[in-house]
């Protein structure tokens, strides 16, 4: 009988599949391993929240770890893991060389969510005003520390198919050491557009998203300034809701029934209010990786306006379910246009069931990546001797970084 093997997640936070699209990703991780026999640990340094996900309805176990602690030495040395997977590089550069030490034969695997040093540096040329360019990324801090980790690991998740042009042709990265996944869902079939509401019993246009997320503020002020007022002015009778967790005052201000801009807060169940709105609206001007909020709106059948941001890298060259427009005057036509065309809004939905189904499909990467951290399991050896700059940083930044935990350590003791 085949020994069970373990999986030990090490997350930034514990997962809110309700709060983010992160928390449902990790979900779905979970899930893959789970379905393939893997017994599965999820420790965190995270404080509770109201929000996490109840982990042992999922077969989980929860443990909470501690920063700077020689503690998770003796933890991560008794359940003695196969496989470690890294919940965005932070965590790889504050446990990896601890893994290392304990647990030199452990497969390392990093969930990078999305490219951290994209998503920073656009915020950054979007700030001083100036077009992003991919050198730009060459110069970014957050740049040197992800590829870093990435090289560091055994293999690395990534969520978009642009992200994974970036990583071999910027940064020169081994295929061998990335592994494509995206949002992974279920099969839809052109017959359960009829169970959800038609057009005539959808109201208003809405907009989601995790309010921590700074491309989410910055949407909503986008909407708010420069879109909001062009819809208004041809679409009196409009209304906008806007949710999203963890809301700022800054959030609230922007609340103003009398303009039809309704900011509700945390979305109880993101599910039914997408699926009652008639369009989706996320103007996104920075970030990176894929946009939960917009697949979530085809799952819905709620058509979406977005712009080349927003949909980079999520629909495979197939026509978006709605419009894809970075002009803010043209976004607020178009936008009116999806909402009152049925025909149009009923195309839109169609074009998102395909975009589903060709680019979205469980059983079309779950296996392969099982596969491929088993073949890491076996040989593992070979995959590490053939990557030198790997071995190289791992040599000198977990010295750096181990020195300074340790020393952070006995301070805190003293």
């Amino acid at each position: 009988m085949d020994q069970i093997k373990k999986l030990l997640i090490i997350g930034f936070v514990w997962p809110e599949p309700k709060s983010s699209a992160a928390g449902g990703r990790m979900m779905q991780l979970i899930s893959i391993f789970k379905e393939n026999g893997f017994e599965i640990t999820f420790a965190s340094a995270a404080q509770d929240s109201d929000f996490m996900v109840d982990l042992s309805e999922f077969g989980v176990i929860k443990k909470s770890i501690e920063l700077n602690s020689s503690s998770f030495d003796d933890f991560v040395s008794d359940l003695n893991p196969d496989v470690v997977l890294f919940d965005r590089f932070m965590i790889e550069e504050q446990f990896g060389w601890r893994v290392i030490e304990s647990c030199p034969k452990a497969i390392r695997v990093l969930d990078t969510e999305d490219l951290h040093c994209l998503r920073t540096a656009r915020q950054k040329a979007f700030k001083e005003k100036r077009a992003f360019e991919l050198p730009d990324l060459l110069s970014e801090e957050v740049a040197k520390r992800e590829i870093a980790s990435i090289l560091r690991c055994d293999l690395s998740l990534i969520i978009s198919e642009f992200e994974m042009n970036v990583l071999k042709d910027v940064f020169r990265i081994n295929e061998d050491l990335l592994f494509y996944l995206p949002f992974l869902v279920d099969e839809m079939k052109e017959e359960e557009l009829l169970k959800l509401p038609s057009f005539e019993n959808r109201n208003d246009f809405v907009f989601i998203g995790n309010f921590l997320h700074e491309p989410n503020w910055n949407t909503v002020q986008y909407l708010k300034e420069a879109i909001w007022p062009s819809i208004k002015k041809d679409f009196p009778e409009a209304v906008l809701r806007v949710y999203g967790a963890y809301p700022s005052q800054k959030v609230l201000q922007l609340h103003q029934p009398k303009n039809g801009f309704f900011i509700m807060g945390r979305a109880e169940d993101a599910n039914e209010i997408v699926k009652n709105a008639k369009v989706v609206l996320a103007p996104i001007r920075f970030g990176a990786g894929l946009k939960g909020k917009l697949l979530e709106a085809m799952q819905c059948g709620t058509p979406s306006m977005t712009t080349s941001v927003g949909s980079e890298a999520m629909h495979g060259g197939l026509p978006w379910n709605g419009f894809v427009e970075n002009n803010p005057e043209e976004f607020a036509k178009k936008a009116i246009e999806l909402y009152k065309n049925e025909n149009l809004w009923k195309e839109a939905q169609k074009s998102g069931i395909e975009i589903i189904n060709k680019c979205y499909q469980k059983n079309n990467y779950s296996s392969q990546l099982i596969s491929s951290v088993n073949s890491l399991l076996i040989d593992s050896k070979s995959h590490r001797l053939h990557n030198f700059m790997g071995n190289l940083l791992q040599h000198h930044a977990y010295k750096s970084t181990m020195y300074m935990s340790k020393w952070i350590e006995a301070k805190n003791k003293n």
